[in-house]
């Protein structure tokens, strides 16, 4: 296992860590609010993912800016929050800023050699935000799509801007019964809507708050698994 520190395009290089020698897949994890791109690093090794599927993990780390619901406090996050209902009001510009973000990281990838149905989107929280609203609307199909703790933002341009290539891609999402941060009726909803828009969606729940327990890692491990085995 290899970790590198990329120079690119991006104002904070992402942490990128490799399981193997020529990577064959990738996975683009994003952090949840407040956090930067080594609050994941950890799990690589937790997942115990087997040596014959080199995967690159990249960690990016979200840009600076003011939180509404903290009281204006500065941190990294993904877009601004300014409700505690997540979805009113919400910050379409911050959102989509973010899905750019992670578009140019898909690219980077295609540049060097990982082709879209080998990448999977992957985040935390409002980094599972991103992960889901850009995976849906990708115009090419991923490997798939995990979303922990987290929930659909922009659902009202969902139906229009979802793209069929999404369709067939598989989505894992999770969440803690109580979680106090985002409830789990919020990830639920986002579950279910999906599912009738016929993406391909597993949903776990696990006996935990805002945060990632043990059991849920090794689901995580046996999807991730799975879901780019022999593709």
């Amino acid at each position: 296992m290899t970790l590198q520190r990329d120079t690119t395009q991006f104002q904070t290089p992402p942490i990128e860590i490799e399981t193997g020698s020529r990577p064959s897949a990738a996975v683009i994890w994003l952090h949840g609010l407040g956090a930067d791109g080594h609050d994941f690093e950890p799990i690589v090794s937790e997942l115990r993912l087997p040596s014959a599927l080199p995967i690159r993990f990249i960690f990016p780390h979200a840009p600076h800016r003011p939180v509404t619901i903290n009281n204006g406090y500065v941190m990294r996050a993904w877009y601004d929050i300014r409700t505690a209902e997540f979805v009113q009001r919400e910050d379409e510009a911050g959102i989509r800023e973010s899905e750019r973000t992670v578009r140019d990281l898909i690219a980077r990838e295609h540049a060097r050699g990982i082709p879209s149905p080998r990448i999977v989107l992957a985040g935390f929280s409002q980094g599972g935000a991103i992960a889901l609203h850009t995976g849906v609307r990708y115009p090419e199909r991923l490997a798939g799509i995990m979303a922990l703790s987290t929930y659909l933002p922009l659902v009202d341009s969902f139906a229009i801007e979802a793209h069929p290539a999404s369709h067939a891609v598989p989505i894992f999402m999770a969440h803690g019964t109580e979680d106090p941060i985002i409830p789990i009726e919020r990830g639920r909803q986002s579950a279910e809507l999906l599912k009738r828009a016929g993406a391909d969606v597993q949903w776990r729940t696990y006996d935990m708050g805002h945060s990632v327990c043990i059991e849920e890692i090794g689901d995580v491990a046996t999807w991730l698994v799975g879901t780019l085995s022999g593709r």
